[in-house]
């Protein structure tokens, strides 16, 4: 089904072929050029060192989670108009979660900012930020840079990035996104899916071929091969948007006749143009899919890389739910408990929700599918439900004119209007030790809404729309939609823009510097970031011994995103639902920084200074989290602007999960350290760092740093931390405690 060669490929004649004993090729460094990635990386490169990489996007988007921040941080750093498209959609703060002004006041400011600085406004419910993108924004050979971490439109010939606020803020200010240049991996496609086997089930057997060994982390994939002509336009991009849960950096397809309608079909034909690698491209690994292979997919909690086929769940649901129900438990960590073999009934695996949302679920081709699956069907009246939420207004028109809604909701589903909510724990939660199957991008912890610190716990396994729907129509048995008889629609998506025209505010390009910002009672500016002095000193508030841990335990999704356009507010939420005491731990260092800062000495600092030889004078004091690998997930930067707020300065990992935290850790001045993989780590909660000189090592590169761990009984013992990889401007950002202060020093890249 999938195949993963990590020798180097050259592709000749729509073939590949290995690199090894390969002749009349040229040199890797130069074929490598004539990817298609390449040659949009270096079309949108500022830079002159071919080997690092400075780049200006085409357009930005975020959504209702993000954008306040980042406006405040470019404003607070110069910023008086935007300078390339920004599209701010409104699709995760919807759901008054909490009650009262507060999703509606970021709202607000939303449209005032974009009158203020010309910026484009999408209010709630009109679409999900990435199905915005694609019909509005996305242009083959264009880059977009997006503040959510499914910012992909390989498909449509758009190269998307998603990362933190930071990044977005820094093109705001007419800077560049800095990254070495990347490897390429190809995936070639190969073979014509089955019938039943939809783009999730692809896209799950990717991730769980990929993801666990960190195969094509920070990599870009370029999707080339026989097997993409098969596809629609909307299968295409049901795997492209996936890629995310790979790790890699971002994504790019070769084009064909089935964008160039795509683009024509959305009003903006001269948004495309044929995208192809040239002859004798050098890829650095390459992955091969026969589609025609790939089965039905469910990928069980808490990953969408524990992924099986849905036949092999039918044929051992014991043995794999136990394994799965045993891994979760020990990620719980005894808060709660969860038990999903309570699903099996009559050997059978049955679930209680059935889910089709967002920007991989929601999509055009997969709701007329579900809606053919489930014609003359009944849900039934007992404990499953169905929901369906169109990724789109133009999406949900189109479905409703010609009848597929009514379909569905003759059966018993529920049409909904476009919302990301399922997707990040905010909608649609399902009860106790309960199971939802869904068409969505993650099934973490607690992407389910659910609260484990309060006993609660529920489940999420991620499913392709067609087999959610066959699931449906089976009363809630899980069943695999190549098992059923169902006929394929043949009714094209007429894209109608006219609820764009009417409802979307269109200000790029037409500032208003005298409109007012609109800001709600939740609204805050960022709190005053201490500079690095020239040492640091720092208690270890979590230690996490998760093989990964993901943004959701940093910052927890759900109702808290309500709260992110108030950084002290939302802070308190930081690693609630991992590590409990975490925000008391560093709300103690972060008060002996305080108090260090007014000039005095706290009797625990200088205890733990007086052991080292350590100046208090010159000494930062703050908190650190060790994880094992910590940042897979969302790109928002919450995940470190909320340690900084309550007083963290480092983190400490063997590895970083993805470049878009450890580039949020950056900018909210965390250093990022890393130790060595054989290195132990055996520090608890409540043991102290101290890294001496470490401004000095920043600012002059050394990436070596020896540092002492103080522990709770007053033991010494030296550790070596690195700070590899570190540009110049984030050299600088670090010394001076954050981004904004970065700018607010005169500094810019």
């Amino acid at each position: 089904m999938i195949r993963h060669y990590k020798e180097g490929h050259y592709l000749k004649a729509g073939k590949l072929i290995p690199a090894a004993g390969a002749e009349g090729f040229g040199p890797p460094e130069a074929a490598r050029e004539k990817t298609i990635a390449y040659k949009i990386l270096r079309a949108h490169n500022k830079g002159t060192d071919p080997k690092n990489m400075r780049i200006s996007f085409d357009a930005l988007i975020s959504h209702d989670i993000t954008f306040v921040g980042i406006i405040h941080t470019a404003r607070a750093s110069g910023m008086t108009e935007f300078p390339i498209p920004y599209a701010m959609t409104n699709c995760h703060n919807s759901l008054c979660a909490v009650g009262g002004t507060i999703n509606e006041d970021d709202h607000a400011f939303g449209i005032s900012a974009a009158k203020k600085y010309g910026g484009i406004y999408v209010p709630p419910n009109q679409a999900v930020i990435h199905q915005y993108a694609r019909e509005k924004m996305a242009a083959c050979g264009n880059m977009i840079l997006g503040s959510d971490s499914h910012t992909r439109y390989g498909s449509y010939g758009s190269m998307g990035v998603g990362e933190g606020g930071g990044e977005l803020a820094k093109q705001l200010l007419k800077n560049t996104w800095d990254i070495a240049a990347p490897e390429v991996v190809c995936v070639y496609l190969e073979g014509t899916p089955k019938r039943g086997v939809g783009p999730q089930d692809v896209a799950l057997a990717l991730v769980a071929a990929t993801f666990p060994k960190g195969d094509v982390k920070n990599k870009v994939l370029e999707f080339v091969g026989p097997g993409v002509k098969s596809l629609s336009a909307d299968y295409r991009i049901g795997i492209d948007v996936m890629t995310t849960e790979t790790s890699c950096l971002s994504s790019i397809w070769e084009t064909d006749e089935v964008i160039e309608a795509y683009y024509k079909n959305a009003g903006r034909p001269e948004a495309y143009k044929k995208l192809s690698p040239e002859e004798g491209a050098y890829y650095d690994s390459a992955i091969k899919i026969d589609l025609g292979k790939v089965e039905c997919m469910i990928a069980l909690p808490f990953h969408p890389s524990r992924a099986w086929t849905i036949r092999e769940l039918q044929e051992d649901p014991e043995g794999i739910l136990s394994q799965v129900e045993a891994d979760c438990n020990k990620q719980l960590g005894g808060k709660v408990r969860m038990d999903l073999r309570r699903h099996i009934k009559n050997g059978k695996v049955t679930c209680d929700q059935g889910v089709i949302v967002g920007c991989s679920g929601g999509m055009y081709d997969n709701i007329m599918i579900a809606a053919e699956i489930l014609k003359g069907a009944d849900i039934g009246n007992g404990f499953f439900d169905m929901s369906v939420y169109p990724s789109s207004a133009p999406i949900s028109l189109a479905v409703t004119e010609n009848g597929a809604a009514a379909t569905l909701m003759r059966a018993g589903a529920v049409m909904k209007p476009a919302f990301c909510g399922p997707c990040f724990g905010a909608g649609d939660t399902p009860s106790h030790n309960g199971l939802s199957i869904r068409h969505a991008t993650r099934n973490f912890a607690n992407r389910e809404g659910s609260k484990p610190g309060e006993g609660q716990i529920s489940a999420v396994a991620l499913m392709d729309a067609r087999s959610i729907a066959a699931t449906a129509a089976n009363g809630g048995v899980l069943t695999a939609a190549t098992d059923i008889d169902y006929n394929e629609p043949e009714i094209p998506y007429v894209y109608e823009n006219g609820i764009y025209e009417k409802r979307v505010y269109e200000g790029f390009g037409r500032p208003h510097p005298e409109e007012e910002l609109v800001l709600g009672p939740n609204i805050r500016d960022w709190p005053k970031m201490p500079k690095l002095e020239d040492d640091m000193l720092v208690k270890l508030s979590a230690v996490i011994d998760d093989e990964v841990t993901t943004t959701d335990e940093l910052i927890p999704s759900g109702e808290t995103s309500s709260y992110r356009s108030n950084p002290i507010r939302l802070a308190e939420f930081a690693l609630s639902r991992r590590v409990p005491g975490y925000v008391e731990s560093s709300k103690e260092a972060l008060g002996m920084e305080t108090a260090r800062a007014r000039g005095e000495a706290p009797a625990k600092a200088a205890e733990i200074l007086k052991k080292v030889g350590g100046d208090i004078n010159k000494t930062s004091i703050g908190s650190c989290v060790f994880a094992k690998k910590p940042g897979d997930g969302s790109a928002r930067e919450q995940a470190a602007s909320c340690q900084k707020v309550l007083g963290g300065f480092a983190n400490i990992c063997y590895e970083y999960a993805t470049k878009r935290y450890r580039s949020n850790c950056i900018n909210w001045g965390i250093v990022p350290f890393t130790i060595g993989q054989s290195v132990e780590f055996p520090y608890q909660d409540g043991d102290y760092v101290y890294i001496p000189g470490v401004r000095s090592a920043i600012a002059s590169g050394k990436e070596d740093i020896p540092a002492k761990v103080v522990t709770a009984a007053g033991e010494v013992i030296d550790i070596l931390l690195c700070c590899g990889g570190l540009t110049d401007d984030e050299r600088l950002i670090l010394q001076e405690g954050c981004l904004m202060n970065y700018y607010a020093a005169g500094h810019s890249n």
